[in-house]
């Protein structure tokens, strides 16, 4: 079944309160120079090793779908762990342990992982932008099965031919964080290394300046490690007892086995500087095969400090870019745009699955920036709720020819055009990484506006306008769009909710662009679960909300291309819904726009190929079942699950919700 992720519990935010994050990075400078025999620290200094671990904890993010990132810490866990670009990052997160079980709680894996890659790069000399602390552990690898390799992947989101796999896949290669560093399939085409690098960073939103500062400054240190052929042996799935032992010699030190590559990008491989682009621009490179068996690049006729140095193809394809090749230069000849370039990248890779800076804990968190996609400040004095809700009561049931109101029994009815307004704005919301949601009001704006499934609520806007233009800037279109929502569902018969106001309004849709709607048209129930899982839903709070929002109102042609009502009496929220769907024969139906849909046998009642699934999934299905049996228990259902679909954008640190804090006396945030 689907579950939402772990929840963060008040314990966790106390003591990540009480944490002192600069003890911990005294503690991690000491670890960095402290070489331990089981795994032998290269040149002296962890560094390396803790940037590598950061960087492939957070590089598996990708905006199709919010996955991925280091929130959760899930590369301890299977899939992750086994992947073959995380080989020997076992030993990284070993080195850790006494820190983690020092600090205990409020230092989670996740921020652990990424304090440790932060603290290592100032270390080494390196700049840095800032930190973002309150990165919650997950309880499995469950939300990185998606990611693949796995039974889940291969359905979802299928590849053909591994190392040519296509958005919304994170990376061109199932395993590897971004793409196959030794070229296109393993050959040493740099010019179509350049086309994977900027397609591969692109499905995590870098741009250009920003994918070559994130490669010269990761390669800027360390080194790769292909001592010999035969590979690092097997990987924790294969073997958790003994994983990665290595095959060449000790396994460790010279004889490490990681990548298959061997060498150092730059002669001073703990030192932070600018060199890598300088050996880039000032050298010829030639591709050979090294010690491990792999495609590599050395420069020609290389002699002292650069005889040990080498780059990958993915490193030299950054020559045979134009735009690529224009920022080595300039990276190479000016150290300060490299620093700021390189320091502003960082913090967006790490942080970049946090969701808005409110979720930031920390003297270190910088101002919010632009993926964070920051909303302005609520006004000091709130409209008054109560008065707002009486006059949305009031328009209920009174057409407007702006957008004429359906009519059921000769009456005029609006609840659910408001019901699926509030619904389509704040149902964006992805727990994956705590983008969309209503706050902020972004249906006003492209790309949202104009998605096929919030046709005509541009109008229900302008319905709503005169309320918003009475309340003036006390009122955001967010909290007038949600209590619009709410308010006709408590009409119709639903539960009293309390109403947590304070949303803001954003000025554009910047923030939309990688969200998406649930679609009606969804048939196949791994499909469902794994939007439902996007979204954060439990099947619960999932089909009590489908339930109530298809209660109200009727299917539109001109929206949606489907027709008709889900039950007899459209203006009535109760478990009518559910009784329909599972006690009644449902037999196909093509509507005149051309959709498939379902007719009830006989009778005048229509359902979604969606709507389908919550009688034939047997998951779903048993909890519809518990629905139809007993209206009360739907209605309390519905309201527990709208409130918190409404509220869940509304965040206050990484485990709070400013709506869960009770209600100061005379206030006006609540209703």
């Amino acid at each position: 079944g689907v579950r939402p992720r772990s929840r963060p519990s008040g314990a966790y935010a106390a003591a990540l309160a009480r944490l002192d994050l600069d003890a911990v990075k005294d503690d991690l400078r000491t670890l960095f120079t402290s070489s331990q025999e089981f795994w032998p620290a290269d040149f002296g200094h962890y560094g390396p090793l803790f940037v590598r671990l950061a960087w492939h904890c957070a590089g598996s993010y990708r905006t199709s779908d919010g996955r991925g990132g280091c929130e959760g810490g899930r590369q301890r866990f299977e899939p992750e762990r086994s992947w073959a670009d995380n080989t020997n990052l076992d030993k990284a997160r070993a080195l850790l342990v006494p820190i983690k079980v020092k600090y205990g709680l409020g230092l989670s894996w996740g921020d652990l992982i990424i304090l440790a890659g932060t603290t290592a790069i100032e270390a080494m000399g390196g700049p840095v932008f800032g930190f973002c602390a309150g990165r919650v552990d997950a309880d499995d690898g469950a939300e990185s099965v998606q990611l693949g390799p796995s039974e889940v992947q291969a359905k979802l989101y299928p590849c053909a031919v591994n190392g040519t796999c296509k958005r919304p896949l994170g990376s061109t290669t199932v395993g590897l964080i971004y793409l196959n560093p030794e070229g296109p399939m393993g050959f040493p085409d740099a010019p179509g290394s350049a086309k994977d690098i900027r397609d591969a960073f692109g499905r995590m939103a870098m741009n250009d300046s920003e994918t070559v500062a994130l490669i010269g400054g990761g390669h800027a240190f360390g080194k790769t490690h292909g001592a010999c052929p035969s590979g690092p042996g097997p990987s924790p799935k294969e073997d958790p007892v003994r994983p990665w032992p290595g095959t060449c010699g000790t396994g460790k030190g010279r004889d490490a086995f990681t990548s298959g590559f061997e060498f150092k990008w730059t002669p001073n491989p703990t030192q932070w500087d600018n060199a890598y682009f300088r050996e880039l621009l000032e050298n010829e490179w030639e591709a050979f095969k090294g010690p491990g068996g792999h495609w590599q690049w050395r420069a020609k006729n290389a002699t002292g400090d650069l005889a040990g140095v080498g780059m990958l193809t993915s490193d030299v394809s950054l020559m045979h870019d134009p735009a690529y090749k224009a920022l080595v230069g300039l990276f190479a000849k000016d150290q300060a745009a490299f620093d700021a370039a390189f320091a502003h990248a960082w913090y967006k890779l790490v942080t970049r699955d946090m969701g808005p800076v409110t979720r930031c804990v920390g003297k270190d968190v910088p101002p919010a920036q632009p993926f964070q996609y920051p909303l302005p400040p609520p006004p000091q004095k709130l409209a008054d709720f109560s008065e707002v809700k009486l006059k949305i009561a009031d328009m209920l049931t009174l057409s407007n020819p702006v957008l004429p109101a359906d009519r059921f029994d000769g009456q005029a009815f609006y609840g659910a055009l408001f019901v699926r307004l509030a619904w389509q704005c704040a149902s964006t919301f992805r727990d994956t990484d705590r983008l969309g949601g209503c706050n902020g009001a972004r249906l006003r704006f492209a790309p949202e506006r104009d998605w096929p499934e919030n046709a005509e609520l541009d109008k229900a806007l302008l319905l709503l306008k005169p309320i918003k233009d009475a309340f003036g800037d006390g009122l955001s279109w967010a909290d007038l769009i949600a209590l619009a929502g709410t308010t006709a569902i408590e009409r119709a018969g639903g539960r009293a909710m309390r109403f947590c106001g304070g949303r803001v309004d954003a000025v554009d849709g910047s923030g939309s662009e990688y969200l998406s709607g649930l679609p009606d048209a969804i048939s196949d129930a791994d499909v469902l679960a794994n939007a439902r899982r996007i979204k954060g839903l439990g099947a619960r709070e999932f089909v009590a909300l489908v339930g109530g929002g298809h209660s109200l109102g009727k299917m539109h042609p001109s929206r949606s291309g489907y027709e008709g009502a889900w039950t007899a009496d459209p203006t009535k929220l109760d478990n009518s819904y559910f009784r329909h769907l599972l006690l009644e024969q449902w037999e196909p139906h093509t509507s005149q726009g051309g959709k498939k849909m379902y007719k009830a046998l006989d009778k005048d009642l229509y359902m979604l190929p969606l709507d389908m699934l919550l009688r034939t999934d047997p998951e779903l299905s048993n909890v519809a079942q518990a629905y139809a049996a007993d209206n009360a228990l739907f209605l309390e259902a519905f309201a527990e699950a709208w409130t918190r679909l409404l509220n869940a954008d509304r965040f206050d640190g990484p485990a709070g919700n400013v709506c869960d804090k009770p209600p100061a006396p005379a206030s006006t945030l609540y209703v």
